[in-house]
């Protein structure tokens, strides 16, 4: 669970903006997403070796 105290001169967009920074430094909607359907160690690691090959064709290098 996430706490941000909101400063009493703060505004509610910045804080919002500091919960949303917050909430993209600590990971958890990509852990959520990860963990809504299991995917095997080998499909994972398949997956990563694609998309290394896609970025360095559409890249180059």
């Amino acid at each position: 669970m996430l706490i941000i105290n909101v400063k009493e001169e703060e505004s509610i967009d910045r804080a919002l903006k500091r919960y949303k920074r917050k909430l993209r430094d600590t990971k958890i909607i990509k852990e959520l997403r990860a963990r809504k359907n299991y995917e095997k160690p080998s499909v994972r690691r398949r997956n990563e070796i694609l998309g290394a090959r896609y970025r360095l064709e559409k890249f180059g290098a």
